[in-house]
């Protein structure tokens, strides 16, 4: 049996920008003999992000996130797993809301505000963080390199796949209000030629993971 991996959708469109990558990575991880189990967050039990009980920080629950709900099975796999991979589309600037809601609970776990040992991970997991937006790739560095920093201090080391000016509809004709501030058919040319190589890279990325 080859190292179980865990993917994360964070995103509510299936078949779409995110998904879609999400999934051409966990093909990778499985192409590289990994066991792959996937979570879709906006499918799963109601669940928040971290409540601060301060759970986690007593040394019998260190690195455990004592909040039952049903964000509890996603972060229990992630413990065990040899390798995570997380998708989630730009909203507002920022990652979805269910992205934040597992980010904080999976970091603040291993949070210990101690100085000689910050972090209680004593099984780091290589990360791969992917996000897709409407706007430039290169809009959300500053964002992505601290969510890559953190990650890899209290997760594992982490990569990073941007997808940036995304399609976002199949026919932009059809919206009630005109979304003037994009070129359709830009996008849709971007979206014919550019993300393909970026699905191939997500595959490629899944693999590297798992080997």
């Amino acid at each position: 049996m080859g190292k179980k991996n865990i993917a994360v959708n964070a995103g509510p469109r299936m078949g779409w920008n995110t998904e879609t990558l999400l999934s051409e990575a966990a093909k990778g991880a499985e192409a590289a003999g990994a066991e792959l189990e996937r979570f879709d967050l906006f499918r799963l039990e109601r669940y928040t992000g971290c409540i601060s009980c301060f759970g986690c920080k007593k040394e019998r629950f260190k690195g455990h996130c004592i909040c039952r709900d049903g964000l509890t099975p996603v972060l229990d796999a992630i413990r065990a797993s040899e390798g995570l991979i997380i998708g989630s589309p730009n909203y507002l600037g920022e990652l979805t809301a269910s992205f934040r809601a597992l980010y904080e609970r999976l970091i603040f776990q291993n949070l210990t505000y101690n100085l000689e040992t910050p972090c209680c991970n004593e099984h780091p997991v290589p990360v791969l963080l992917i996000m897709t937006s409407n706007a430039p790739d290169t809009a959300y560095q500053g964002l992505l390199q601290n969510y890559q920093q953190t990650l890899s201090r209290f997760v594992g080391p982490t990569k990073l796949l941007v997808s940036g000016n995304t399609l976002q509809l199949k026919d932009y004709a059809k919206t009630d209000w005109p979304w003037t501030l994009f070129d359709p058919a830009a996008k849709q040319q971007r979206h014919d030629t550019v993300f393909p190589e970026e699905r191939k890279k997500a595959f490629r990325l899944g693999m590297a993971l798992a080997e």
